[in-house]
């Protein structure tokens, strides 16, 4: 199966999931550059959130660089992965909306724990599809960045049941360790050119 149809449909979602969280954006009430404080909340959670998703695209895409065949259980997997993001706007409009309330703050983070979780199941699928010389399985290697972002989530979500402010951080610092994309994948496709030469 080619890999342009799955690509091409994640894009859309992806895409149709900021257009959700951006329509929760409202203009505040009144005139004032303070009347902005009304939005505050929203505006914070719809900032990471969108940054969450800018992440797993670039990822998504990075990843898709390196896959030459999918089938059916890659498919699923995508579309599981796909699914945990879609949540990400109901779970940012609760957090925002109760002023980042322990019980909404700790279910965004299971949201993100989720698509995390997800993502890797994605991944290990990919992997069951390739030869072991494969470029995706030599650009891959381990993961520990991911090991870690899943451990900082618990973190988040168990110090989000205390306070917001101590879970909230953990996400901040996760979307901040993945604000450089994962560079495996080019520094493979790189060396594989350089060697071509």
């Amino acid at each position: 199966m080619s890999t342009e149809r799955i690509k091409a449909f994640s894009d859309g979602v992806l895409a149709i999931i900021i257009t959700i969280m951006v329509l929760e954006l409202h203009p505040p009430h009144g005139e004032h550059l303070s009347d902005l404080a009304q939005v505050g909340p929203t505006f914070l959670a719809y900032v990471l959130s969108f940054l969450y998703v800018a992440i797993y695209w670039n990822n998504h895409h990075h990843l898709f660089y390196a896959v030459e065949k999918v089938n059916g259980a890659v498919l699923w997997a995508n579309i599981q992965l796909l699914f945990w993001l879609s949540l990400l706007p109901f779970a940012s409009a609760w957090a925002s909306g109760t002023n980042f309330a322990k019980i909404p703050v700790a279910l965004y983070g299971c949201v993100l724990l989720a698509s995390a979780l997800a993502y890797s199941v994605l991944v290990r699928t990919l992997l069951s599809t390739h030869e072991s010389d494969s470029l995706l399985h030599r650009a891959i290697g381990g993961d520990s960045k991911g090991r870690i972002s899943i451990l900082f989530y618990l973190f988040g979500i168990a110090g989000a049941l205390f306070s917001p402010w101590i879970g909230g951080p953990f996400y901040v610092l996760v979307a901040a360790l993945w604000l450089i994309p994962d560079r495996r994948i080019e520094r493979q496709v790189s060396g594989e050119r350089a060697d071509e030469r």
